[in-house]
C-alpha cells in the first residue's frame, strides 16, 4: 500500500494506492482512515478502487454503507477513482450517482477528479 501526502488549496490529501486489498471489511477501512491520519493528517482521503475488495460494489453485502457511515461517524472525506463502467447493477448506479451529490463520498475516475472533489474545485 501507497500513502502519498498532498496539499491542495491548504487542504491536507492523502492518496492511497497499491497492488494489494487493503479493504476488505468495515474495520480494515477504519484501520486505513486511522492508519492515514496519523501518517499525514488528513481527513480526506482519495482511494484507488483496485485497493477495494469486490464485495464493496454488491450493495446486498451492506458493506458499503457500513464502511460509508464509519467514514461520516469520523468526518472522513473520500473519492474513490477508477472505472466504474463494466458494473451493470442499478441499485449500485443509484448508490454512485447518490454518493456523488453529496458532500463526504464520491466516486469517479480519475485520481485527479478525486483531488478536485475533496478540495471543492471542480
Amino acid at each position: 500500500m501507497n500513502i502519498e501526502h498532498l496539499k491542495d488549496n491548504g487542504i491536507d490529501i492523502a492518496v492511497v494506492s497499491g497492488d494489494e486489498v487493503v479493504i476488505v471489511d468495515m474495520q480494515s477501512a477504519l484501520d486505513l482512515a486511522m492508519t492515514v491520519k496519523y501518517e499525514t493528517g488528513a481527513e480526506r482521503i482519495v482511494i484507488d478502487k483496485s485497493v477495494i475488495c469486490g464485495d464493496f460494489f454488491i450493495l446486498s453485502t451492506g458493506m458499503a454503507g457500513e464502511i460509508l457511515q464509519k467514514f461520516m461517524n469520523y468526518h472522513v472525506k473520500v473519492a474513490v477513482y477508477g472505472d466504474y463502467s463494466h458494473y451493470t447493477s442499478k441499485p449500485l448506479k443509484d448508490f454512485i450517482y447518490e454518493s456523488n451529490h453529496g458532500k463526504d463520498f464520491f466516486f469517479v475516475s480519475t485520481k485527479e477528479e478525486a483531488v478536485q472533489r475533496l478540495t471543492g474545485t471542480q
